[in-house]
């Protein structure tokens, strides 16, 4: 449709010229005395036309030829970034190849590159970018060569050359690589120390918080490193399964951290809901405060969540409960001890719960109680503890009713014999 319009202008404009030359009939007369020239006016534009042509293209010529030294400059300097372009990209092949030596020529032939051009007033628009890449790519190789004095020294350009606010992800990136560098180094405090150099989003990035919860693990700090963890989680950094196998694993470091019952009630209330309803935490709780001496009433209020599911318990965790509860059945009152009957009547043949009841009934000497329990329990306990425990106290409960023939089996079997 455009070219028919064009062919239609074009014949339109020769049909004007063609009716305007064609009839006219005015002269040019021009006087050089003693002479006298007459030209028609279509000859007259004509010239006029052709000589405005002509003087065009010579300025046109006059301005190329003048433009030779600029273009030939620019000709010349786009081959240097080719050239500098061309060694960034060998450096970045040659790392990944595992050639550092050659990775580090080409970066550092890309810097001179670079140099060169800023030193003529040619600097690319990116410059600052494409230095600190390069000295980046040097670094990292150093790092592989276990070079750190050339790495320090590339890292230090690195960050001194990103102040421009466009090249702020290039620094960050530098931040990163420096706290990567120094925990394969097993340097957790420099790690940590890079990582606070990070802008409070780039800190809370995955990568960063990975390498801040290994920083942290590294140098005990239990409750950061807990802390970064469940970030990881809410990032979803990890599968559901590992991160909460990870969270549950710190967050049992920091109860061993404590060295006395309130410490560990304030680690105790520094868990989040979440995780003191877990059963290896509230159980591993109960049996720390035990051994600090603490109240067997705080310990069975920890524990209490996890009694009232205790059924879904796997038979680990089960025997692992009952042990945590044994511990402070001199305490137990008559709530408790009517939860672990109820318990045992729900599930008759339970013999961790008809273990833990016996023990229970022997506390308040019901003797009678204790010795149908354990004498039910024992035959069905397979944790040797728990089995071995079941026996004295089957001999207890014989030495208690006189009967000396009976306490004396039961000392044996609790001794393996």
């Amino acid at each position: 449709m455009r070219a028919a319009l064009w062919l239609l202008a074009l014949f339109g404009v020769a049909v004007g010229i063609a009716l305007f030359a064609g009839n006219n009939q005015g002269t040019v007369t021009v006087y050089w005395p003693p002479y006298r020239v007459d030209l028609s006016l279509n000859l007259v534009l004509l010239l006029l036309f052709a000589a405005f042509v002509f003087l065009h293209a010579a300025l046109g010529a006059l301005a190329a030829l003048f433009d030779l030294p600029r273009q030939a400059l620019r000709w010349r300097t786009l081959q240097k970034e080719r050239s500098m372009h061309a060694a960034l990209l060998d450096a970045f092949s040659h790392l990944l190849a595992g050639r550092y030596i050659r990775a580090r020529r080409s970066a550092e032939a890309a810097l001179g590159q670079e140099a060169s051009l800023s030193g003529g007033g040619q600097a690319p628009a990116n410059a600052p970018q494409l230095r600190t890449l390069a000295h980046l790519l040097a670094a990292e190789s150093a790092q592989a060569l276990q070079d750190r004095a050339s790495r320090e020294d590339h890292l230090k350009s690195a960050l001194e050359g990103v102040s421009a606010r466009d090249a702020q992800e290039t620094r960050e990136g530098a931040l990163m690589r420096a706290a990567r560098w120094s925990l394969d180094d097993r340097e957790p405090q420099a790690a940590m120390a890079w990582l606070r150099g990070l802008p409070q989003g780039a800190a809370r990035r995955t990568i960063a918080l990975r390498m801040k919860l290994k920083a942290a693990r590294l140098t005990r700090q239990t409750a950061e490193a807990l802390e970064t963890a469940r970030l990881l989680s809410k990032h979803r950094a990890f599968s559901a399964i590992a991160a909460e196998s990870i969270v549950r694993g710190l967050a049992i470091d920091l109860l061993n951290d404590a060295h006395d019952v309130a410490q560990l009630q304030r680690a105790w209330l520094s868990l989040e809901p979440a995780e003191r309803s877990m059963p290896e935490l509230a159980i591993h709780a109960a049996q720390r405060l035990a051994l600090l001496g603490g109240d067997a009433g705080i310990a069975r209020e920890w524990l209490l969540p996890v009694w009232e599911r205790h059924w879904e318990l796997d038979d680990n965790l089960k025997i692992k409960l009952v042990g945590a509860l044994e511990a402070g059945l001199d305490s137990l009152d008559s709530e408790w001890l009517a939860r672990i009957e109820a318990a045992q009547k729900a599930n008759p043949r339970e013999a961790t719960l008809q273990y833990l009841a016996g023990m229970a009934c022997m506390k308040r000497q019901l003797w009678g109680k204790a010795q149908q329990l354990m004498a039910q329990a024992v035959a069905g306990l397979r944790d040797p503890k728990l089995q071995r425990d079941a026996w004295r106290a089957l001999a207890l409960l014989a030495e208690e009713r006189g009967d000396s023939e009976a306490a004396a089996q039961a000392w044996k079997r609790a001794a393996g014999e």
